[in-house]
């Protein structure tokens, strides 16, 4: 009876790790549908975590281009600023000697008589040409008007008047002269136009 019992006990120890077996191999089976759902959620929740990093470096990549172009536009300004700056240093000191040389013009339109004040016309001439030389050296020159079509950004029409000899719009008289530095009108000539 004792080999009965053995052996029964064996079966019942080798029926026992059977049925755990299956029991198991059920379990593994649900737990891999529970691990592949899971995956699935992660594999989901993982692209949804990559699109929004994308996102997030396509915005920080825009920024930073959007930086990139605001720092060139304003190293171009910077530049353009100091070229004119270095372009235009000269304009108020040009501006001004300008009434100077209108007063050296009206001095030397005078009538020499005798010998003392043509040598004091002649001095005052060669420091005028002086003058415009320097001027011109800086790129000072003076706005032709008379004869010319009247342009509001170079002449100033301080009269109208009608005459044949001139066509429509023209210039006629220049009264005082104007003067640009470079391309930059310092100061407008004063004209009469014809209607």
């Amino acid at each position: 009876m004792s080999n009965e019992k053995n052996v029964a006990e064996q079966e019942e120890a080798v029926d026992t790790p059977q049925n755990e077996q299956s029991d198991a191999d059920v379990e593994v089976v649900n737990a891999e549908d529970v691990i592949i759902e899971d995956a699935s959620d992660a594999g989901d929740e993982s692209e949804q975590k990559i699109a929004e990093l994308q996102a997030k470096l396509d915005e920080t990549e825009n920024k930073m281009l959007r930086a990139q172009a605001d720092f060139d536009n304003f190293k171009r300004r910077s530049r353009l600023d100091q070229e004119a700056a270095q372009k235009y240093r000269a304009q108020s000191l040009v501006s001004e000697i300008i009434p100077a040389l209108d007063n050296f013009e009206r001095a030397l339109q005078i009538e020499a008589d005798n010998d003392q004040t043509k040598s004091l016309l002649q001095g005052m001439n060669m420091v005028y040409n002086q003058l415009v030389q320097a001027l011109k050296n800086e790129g000072v020159e003076a706005i032709n008007s008379v004869g010319e079509q009247f342009d509001p950004h170079l002449h100033q029409a301080v009269m109208q008047i009608e005459d044949e000899n001139y066509e429509s719009n023209s210039v006629v008289e220049e009264l005082q002269k104007g003067y640009k530095l470079k391309d930059r009108v310092i100061r407008p000539a004063m004209v009469k136009v014809n209607q």
